[in-house]
């Protein structure tokens, strides 16, 4: 294997162009981080929230651990994210801004992407505000879910695979022509073997990340497998390299995991889910067990599930969702083996997303969308260039240079044009889209829990249910506010051996504590105690109405 030589470092005086070409390299993605930011800055829900949302909101200030798989990294980049955003307001708002500033970096990390993928930076802006700006994205930016880290994480993990793909190349270009050697164009030597193996050492890391933040990461190993087999055919050769990737891979996931056992056993966290510190409670959360049964058949009534995908596409992406064969036919032609991966990635997604049952599952498609927004771009590139190539010989004639600064300059002018182009379904439907996405009047829960907790006795014991044991645990464990409450919610009684719910309040009830019931009436459950205890009405109502249980029925 042939290494390029790199060249020697420039004399102080060839640096500042160097710096100026990496700050102009940097600015556009960083602009672009900014606008998505300030853009849905006003949509943020400012408070704790119901159902998971309140969870997350809880987990991470305190780090916890959450329910399966664990979402161990996502823990603790909320509890850092918490620390450093301590000025702007209290913790369940911090991890709200967590999710926006991911989208703004899964943005960004689009925009260095395409540049890398064509050559344009203005396609590649276009392609990073119409990723923010699509509805499912926009709508995960302005609440609390690993979903968005899930996004950032691809498009970092795309990036970095497409740099070692491109490094590749580069190296067996070099070995092809031996005066390429050591060349460079500007400023920019060609990488070494070395340096390019360590691209995919850092993708084996972004992976493992990855995979400790949400499991749909696991659905894109055989695309990636496949990928580096196409880019690199010999690497079956190479087994140091291999070994690796696949330890950096190991160690990133065990290291993230850990938080399960630490926070589960050896240094408790005030709120944890179900057992994590035993071997079987640990496996149970991070294999998540609890939603074995929620995947059904992929293939299943295939024409009602591509007409369910179809629906969503064309509802996320407007006319756009027209050119998206032809954007596949000329990615596959452009950029062949990044299409094998992430046509792969696509296919394997949207089958899993169609088989499992999931009452948010729009969120699984945020990998998928931003896969057809770099393959969009990619179009767009390539009929800008086709464009320039014909208005140049049209104006300058056919033998005219395509290198020349007019030809540059028609080839900008159409890719703005395009760029405009690709975002012209956001700009024709935005007041739908920001009002789709805005969480700033989500206050339900806050106002709940404001209705509620003067309501409760003290050393009162409350069986709730997921809804609203969330944000009673962010009163409680982040706010310190009521620390006399037991809270009893389903995963508890199974935690602690309680039983069911009437079995919970005959026991508290037995020891004279007061106790309060939040049951759904929909699935019986409220039904169930109505008919077994003497109960009232105290706060709220529906499947948020707190009840005041006074006693068993007399029979």
């Amino acid at each position: 294997m042939v290494t390029a030589s790199v060249v020697p470092s420039a004399p102080t005086a060839r640096a500042v162009p160097r710096i100026d070409a990496r700050l102009l390299g940097f600015a556009p993605p960083a602009a672009v981080a900014a606008i998505v930011i300030a853009n849905a800055w006003s949509g943020l829900m400012p408070g704790v929230g119901f159902w998971d949302t309140g969870e997350f909101q809880t987990i991470l200030p305190i780090m916890g651990t959450a329910h399966p798989t664990g979402y161990p990294t996502y823990v603790l980049l909320g509890f850092v994210a918490n620390l450093l955003l301590f000025p702007i307001g209290e913790p369940a708002f911090r991890v709200t801004v967590l999710s926006l500033l991911a989208v703004a970096l899964a943005a960004a990390a689009t925009v260095v992407l395409v540049r890398r993928l064509t050559g344009s930076t203005v396609v590649g802006i276009a392609a990073g505000l119409g990723l923010a700006t699509t509805p499912v994205v926009w709508a995960n930016a302005t609440r609390a879910d690993p979903h968005p880290i899930h996004l950032a994480f691809m498009a970092l993990l795309l990036l970095a695979l497409v740099r070692w793909e491109q490094g590749r190349r580069a190296l067996i270009e070099a070995a092809r022509d031996p005066e390429a050697q050591g060349a460079a164009e500007g400023d920019v030597a060609l990488p070494s073997d070395r340096s390019v193996d360590r691209r995919l050492i850092l993708a084996a890391i972004i992976f493992g990340l990855a995979a400790g933040n949400h499991s749909l990461t696991l659905l894109l190993i055989p695309p990636i497998v496949l990928f580096v087999l196409a880019t690199e055919p010999g690497i079956l050769r190479r087994p140091r390299l291999i070994l690796t990737c696949l330890a950096a891979t190991a160690v990133t996931v065990a290291v993230v995991f850990l938080e399960l056992p630490i926070r589960g056993g050896l240094i408790p966290a005030p709120l944890i889910y179900a057992k994590p510190a035993t071997w079987d409670g640990f496996w149970y959360i991070a294999l998540a067990e609890q939603f074995r049964g929620a995947l059904g058949d992929p293939f299943a009534n295939l024409p009602a599930k591509l007409e369910k995908l179809t629906t969503f596409t064309t509802g996320q992406i407007g006319l756009l969702a027209l050119a998206i064969p032809p954007a596949i036919v000329i990615a596959a032609a452009r950029a062949p083996r990044y299409t094998l991966l992430t046509g792969l990635a696509i296919v394997i997604t949207v089958l899993f997303n169609q088989a499992y049952a999931n009452a948010d599952i729009d969120r699984y498609y945020l990998g998928p969308v931003l896969i057809v927004w770099t393959w969009l771009a990619i179009l767009a590139a390539e009929v800008a260039t086709l464009a320039a190539v014909l208005l140049t010989s049209f104006t300058a004639g056919p033998n005219a240079p395509l290198e020349s600064p007019a030809a540059r300059r028609v080839s900008v002018a159409v890719a703005v044009i395009l760029g405009i182009g690709l975002l012209m379904p956001a700009l024709a439907d935005e007041g739908d889209r920001r009002h789709r996405a805005d969480r700033s009047g989500d206050v339900g829960a806050v106002r709940w829990l404001a209705e509620t907790l003067p309501q409760l006795a003290p050393n009162a014991v409350i069986v709730s249910w997921w809804t609203t044991s969330t944000p009673l645990w962010y009163a409680q464990k982040v706010q310190g506010l009521r620390p006399d409450l037991f809270i009893v919610d389903d995963r508890t009684m199974l935690d602690l051996d309680l039983g069911r719910a009437p079995d919970v309040i005959r026991r508290y009830l037995a020891e004279g504590r007061s106790v309060y019931a939040i049951r759904v009436d929909s699935n019986g459950d409220l039904a169930e105690l109505t008919s077994q205890f003497d109960m009232t009405l105290v706060a709220s109502g529906g499947s948020t109405g707190v009840w005041a249980v006074h006693g068993p029925l007399s029979q």
